[in-house]
């Protein structure tokens, strides 16, 4: 997922979709912005609206720590022993997920 510009947030409200259903927004916007997703050529606002409602909700969270907050990190604790640690969900620069 690539940090998003202002076309990126504005282009969705000229959607025909989005305009029929607000809620549209959000796979329109996410099918703009992600660059690539495991072995698929191509991430589309298709792809998007077919994901699983967790999936879709887990990448809204991840679009929103890269461009609200600036970083992609998740504070985590460890199954077996308890410690716990920040992971970066990037696992790179910002914006180059």
């Amino acid at each position: 997922m690539r940090l998003a510009t202002a076309r990126d947030e504005l282009l969705p409200l000229y959607d025909a979709r989005v305009q029929e259903n607000s809620a549209y927004t959000t796979v329109v916007l996410l099918g703009r912005v992600i660059t690539a997703l495991g072995t698929l050529g191509a991430v589309t606002s298709a792809v998007v609206e077919n994901m699983f409602a967790s999936d879709v909700a887990f990448l809204q969270d991840f679009y929103r720590r890269i461009n609200a907050e600036g970083h992609t990190r998740i504070a985590v604790t460890c199954p077996e022993c308890s410690h716990r640690f920040t992971a970066d969900l990037a696992g790179g620069r910002l914006g180059e997920s």
